[in-house]
């Protein structure tokens, strides 16, 4: 087993680094001139068109990646022993600046090669405009020309990044897992890469529109040629970015989410347009991430039509929810991994990603996510929840995080939470008290610093510990909790909060199922099926309808078939092969996990119904916990509360210098992130080793 995974990542690598090789040549006069004439004579045959060089050379080495990648993840095992944590000068923080945030070594060095990459293809394509041949079919000035040369060529350029966009936004890549991403995470490249092309294309229109105002030209803005490219569908694709682009810059994606979040769904128009522009030649070359993008939206698609179990939700005085939904045995995720939810009473479109708490290994058949009173939709779902409904109608789709995660790989961990930004530390310390059922396994000491606006904000520690949670349970967990009130001087003498503090119970409904493993971390071979079967599919269809319609069509008149058709055509096939194989595949597993699925619904439908009940927290004065009084207890005892004050973290992370490594992660607002991240990478304490999660962008 460890052979074949040595040696299918070596085939990956030399896939990749070929795939770099092509790009990096492609904008040289060599590759134009030299290599080009050459592949054509046996790459673009009557099967594929002129589409058929780019085709082999920069979509099929990916998507071998891709399917390569499915076996190499699903052939990978969880170690026995937690592996100690190896330093990696690379991955260290290098800087924290905005816009851009923490940027780490890794990220820098492929930030700089990625623009390197662009201002080379860039001065190639001008190399070539300007010395070998410049065109000039208008016959305008030679200045003219050049400047109407630049605009294309910067519009090239574009492209480039086109190549790697939508690669960060697939939740269920394989390609990300390899590097260490998850789709979370890596949503700030997709941001940085849609500014870059944004730009590159808006430079682009504007230098055309100028060019044609010049020449007395500017119905060519909404020319659509059938034989060449279609300015009509650049524009209109143009139209689409600058709304996208500026709908998701932060003071509208942070402020006004709705109008963010719908107008980002004209993404799909986006690419239909901007293919018909570039043609299918063009659009062989950024073909890999749109695939399997669309691979990934269809199958969550799938998974989101189910109705997901909703068994209780338990109301805290500090305006956050835990949603406690049914899950089946098999289903498997890591601490700090998130679940997207939609409810279609409170929107029929919009779905929220929310960070779940429970451990898939301590708590086998539910999953928990707490969710925050903040926006509009938040606020509609705690009215819904706190109102006298019975029952309520909810779909998920998930869950997504990282691919491994070894809590346990530190001798000590610092977990920095500020307000809702504890969460993810819950499910973190739940997978430590799984771990500590094995006494061979050598826990690290925690501690927990958290700060609060509000004393009542304290009901979220309460989160901690599962409530059928024991003593024996928690015996070996070595953790310290330091809370920070930051805006009450006190502890209140009284609290009106005993009404919020309650659990309700939510009757099963004939369609609710419970949570299982859809194709991704939890299937990688059947995903891999998927990518591979649809992307022989398309080849084999696009083979036959350009043999046997493309070419040779209207031999009477010898018209050229028509350039949009043509990327058309590749769309269109591409949707249906994905559609077929990912339907097939997903009916077949769900099949196959019918029978489990029937004993979870079983269990689901023989829970007793039951009426909202109080459940006091025990930060609250005069009420006590009955049964679970000594875990709860345990809490209390291990947290220090600190009033009017802020944490001082250099301070706490500093008094940390006799451990020999130290993990530290950090949730919560940017300014709290960024400034663990800069006592981290100061280089002062050498054994912190820094990691920020954030659902914020």
């Amino acid at each position: 087993m460890g052979n074949m995974r040595s040696v299918v990542k070596m085939l990956m690598v030399v896939l990749f680094l070929g795939w770099m090789f092509i790009w990096i040549m492609i904008s040289t006069n060599l590759f134009k001139s030299k290599w080009i004439p050459k592949l054509a004579k046996y790459l673009n045959t009557t099967y594929f068109g002129p589409q058929g060089t780019n085709l082999v050379l920069l979509t099929v080495p990916m998507m071998f990646i891709a399917v390569l990648s499915c076996v190499y993840l699903h052939t990978q095992k969880k170690p026995t022993q937690p592996q100690r944590f190896v330093k990696r000068k690379m991955g260290r923080v290098m800087m924290v600046m905005k816009p851009f945030g923490i940027v780490t070594a890794t990220e820098l060095t492929f930030s700089l090669l990625f623009v390197a990459l662009l201002v080379w293809a860039l001065s190639n394509y001008l190399y070539i405009s300007y010395h070998v041949s410049l065109h000039n079919h208008d016959n305008s000035k030679i200045w003219q020309a050049k400047f109407r040369s630049f605009g294309l060529r910067i519009g090239y350029v574009g492209h480039y990044c086109w190549a790697f966009l939508f690669f960060p936004v697939t939740r269920t890549s394989t390609i990300l897992p390899l590097v260490g991403l998850t789709s979370e995470s890596s949503i700030k490249y997709h941001i940085w890469l849609g500014h870059v092309s944004n730009f590159l294309f808006l430079v682009h229109t504007v230098v055309f529109l100028i060019y044609w105002a010049m020449t007395n030209q500017l119905m060519e803005t909404f020319a659509w040629n059938p034989t060449y490219v279609s300015n009509l569908a650049g524009t209109i694709a143009m139209v689409i970015g600058i709304a996208m682009w500026v709908t998701s810059l932060p003071s509208y994606r942070r402020k006004k989410f709705e109008l963010f979040f719908y107008t980002h769904q004209l993404y799909a128009l986006y690419i239909i347009f901007y293919v018909i522009h570039v043609g299918d030649s063009w659009f062989c070359m950024i073909l890999p991430n749109i695939f399997l993008f669309f691979i990934d939206r269809y199958l969550r698609f799938l998974q989101s039509t189910k109705r997901t179990r909703l068994v209780s939700a338990r109301i805290l005085p500090s305006d956050n929810l835990e949603l406690t939904f049914s899950k089946t045995s098999g289903l498997q995720y890591t601490p700090t991994s998130i679940l997207f939810l939609h409810v279609p009473s409170i929107s029929k479109l919009q779905w929220h990603p929310f960070t779940i708490t429970s451990s898939s290994n301590l708590e086998k058949n539910t999953l928990s996510v707490v969710i925050r009173k903040q926006g509009s939709w938040t606020q509609k779902l705690y009215i819904h929840i706190s109102s006298s409904i019975d029952s309520l109608e909810v779909s998920t789709e998930g869950p997504y995080g990282p691919n491994s995660f070894d809590v346990s790989r530190h001798d000590s961990l610092i977990l920095v939470g500020g307000g809702s930004g504890v969460t993810p530390f819950i499910s973190v310390i739940r997978e430590l008290i799984s771990e500590s059922q094995n006494q061979s396994t050598k826990l690290p000491d925690v501690l927990l610093v958290c700060a609060f606006k509000h004393y009542h904000d304290l009901a979220l520690l309460d989160l901690i510990f599962p409530s059928d949670i024991s003593v024996s349970d928690i015996s070996r967990l070595n953790l310290r909790i330091e809370a920070y009130v930051t805006r009450e001087d006190k502890k209140p003498e009284t609290t009106d909060d005993h009404r919020l503090l309650q659990t309700k119970w939510f009757k099963p409904q004939p369609l609710d199922s419970p949570i299982s493993p859809v194709l991704g971390p939890n299937n990688f071979l059947w995903l891999g099926v998927v990518i591979l079967s649809s992307f022989v599919m398309f080849l084999l269809l696009i083979a036959i309808v350009t043999r046997f319609y493309v070419y040779p069509i209207d031999r009477n008149t010898g018209k050229i078939y028509n350039f949009s058709y043509r990327a058309l055509w590749d769309m269109f096939l591409g949707c249906v092969c994905i559609f077929i194989s990912s339907s097939i595949v997903f009916l077949w597993r769900k099949k196959q996990n019918k029978e489990g699925d029937k004993e979870s619904k079983k269990q689901v439908q023989s829970v007793d119904f039951q009426t909202p009940t109080s459940s006091p927290g025990s930060w609250f004065h005069g009420h006590e916990r009955e049964l679970e009084s000594v875990p709860y207890q345990s809490i209390v005892q291990a947290t220090s509360v600190h009033f009017g004050s802020k944490p001082n973290l250099k301070k706490i992370l500093f008094e940390t210098e006799g451990s020999e490594d130290v993990g530290v992660m950090v949730c919560g607002p940017r300014k709290m992130r960024h400034e663990v991240a800069k006592i981290c990478s100061s280089g002062l304490a050498k054994n912190l080793h820094f990691e920020a999660i954030s659902f914020n962008w």
